[in-house]
This record gives C-alpha cells, structure tokens and sequence, in this order.
C-alpha cells in the first residue's frame, strides 16, 4: 500500500514488471472526461481503453480536450504524441481465414470476459462464433478488426481521423486463435501494417514512381554506358560474354553491337 500526493495504492501487487528501466507514467482513460483530466493535470501518457467498446469510440473525438483543458489550467501542456488507443485484432492473408481462426475463441472471450466478468452478465451473448464475429467485427460500430494487413491499416486511419490524431497504437492480447495463427497475425502486422501506418514505405513509393516517370533519363545512361564499353576491346568481350551466358549488361533485350536485338527477350 502506498499514499501518494494524489493517488492510493492499497494492496497493490506489480504482476508484470517494465521491460524498460524508465517507463512514462500513463493514466486510463475510458468514457469520462476524469482520465483525461488527470493527464493534463500532471503531465501524464494517455491509455485509452474505452477504444474496445462502442460506447469508448463514441466519446474519442472528444476526449483530447479534456486533456488540453486541464493542461492549461495547471500551466502544463500535453502532447498527442503520448497518447495510446487500445485496438483488438485478428489479422490473416484473408478475411475468411482470419474469420475461421478466431470465431470460436472470440465467442467465448466476449460471453464469458467481456460480458460474464467484466460487466457482471449485462450485455448481449453471442449464441454462435459466427453471430459473435459478425456483431463484434463487422457491425455499424464494430470494436475489432478480425480481416486483413489493409483491414487494420484502414481502422488505424479512421481512428486518426476520428480522434484528430493521436502518438501510439496498442494491440489488445487475447486467446482467440491459437498460439500458431496467433503469432502469425502479429508477424503480419509487424511486417505490414506497421511500415505502413509509420509512412516507411513512402520514400520507396515515390522512388519507384520517380524511376518510371524518367525512364528516358535511364535510357540515355545504358546508351552512354553501352557506348564506353563498346570503345574497349576488352570491356565488349567481356560484356559479350556474359550476354552470352544470359546475364546481359543492359537488360530488357538490348545488346551491345547496334543493331542486334535479344530474340529472347523479344518473344
């Protein structure tokens, strides 16, 4: 136990510690403004968890003001930077797979934590893995992604935009699926909707547009270089050898000695 300044601790018991030696301390944030609040007043990280729940996104867009509100109020300032949105997902090649893999286990979280634990009974029971997919994933305000890579890049951009924007994107860990597909959905966030979202596919984007956009300016360079190696003796045997060997200098069926196309390539 433990009293602080402004906060209580009774009975506290740490289950899992940091994995960092300095950890930002972060407030809970769901419905109500009192989270939020908190974090302006002290200069806190933001967790909002009430983004797993209909009634948690509805309040999003206005949650950030809460936080700048009380930040002002106490001299303090806040940054979106630090503030982390709690998602759920499943993620596969398809939809149909990744429907498969976490319908059953995605039915019993939901009857029986979601709704048998956490809200005391009160809520809607799934009554099959299907009905529990389609009501939990796939509704008006659905509160998971259970598709694709592009599926849950498409939810991250809606919650930036409704939200205004925000620092972090936190995953929920759950027992939907089993440990192999598991593991493979959060292979495939890392390695696509992560460079995705962090705009690190970008530069490759616009370098390979840029290639495309000049291929005359490339053109003329192979020309140049075809013309030096073919004033050296040494360097066009050399080249017409590899060319020979199917390993041409210039590529897409052009040769060395003018006039002499790749029949090849050609056909």
């Amino acid at each position: 136990s433990y009293e602080g300044e402004w906060f209580t601790l009774r009975d506290a018991k740490l289950q899992l510690k940091p994995l960092q030696k300095d950890m930002e301390f972060a407030v809970a944030s769901m419905v109500s403004p009192s989270g939020m609040t908190l974090a302006g007043k002290h200069r806190a990280g933001v967790l909002s968890i009430g983004s797993m729940s209909r009634e948690g996104i509805r309040a999003l867009p206005m949650q950030w003001s809460f936080a700048e509100e009380s930040a002002a109020k106490h001299g303090n300032t806040v940054d979106r930077k630090n503030w982390r949105i709690v998602l759920s997902w499943h993620i596969a090649e398809t939809r149909e797979q990744a429907r498969e893999q976490a319908r059953d286990g995605l039915m019993r979280h939901h009857n029986e934590y979601t709704v048998g634990t956490l809200a005391g009974g009160e809520g809607v029971i799934y009554k099959t893995p299907d009905e529990a997919v389609d009501g939990v994933a796939f509704g008006d305000e659905s509160t998971a992604v259970i598709g694709t890579p592009d599926d849950l890049v498409e939810r991250i951009r809606q919650m930036i935009e409704l939200t205004g924007g925000f620092g972090v994107v936190i995953g929920f860990v759950h027992d939907w699926a089993n440990r192999e597909n598991t593991l493979r959905s959060w292979d495939l966030v890392a390695r696509h909707v992560m460079p995705e979202v962090n705009g690190l596919l970008d530069d490759y984007r616009e370098s390979n547009k840029f290639v495309i956009e000049n291929r005359e300016t490339w053109q003329r360079a192979g020309d140049a270089i075809a013309s030096k190696i073919r004033e050296n003796e040494r360097a066009l045997a050399a080249a017409e050898e590899d060319e020979a060997r199917g390993r041409p200098i210039l590529g897409s069926g052009r040769r060395l000695r003018p006039g002499v196309a790749d029949t090849k390539a050609e056909e």
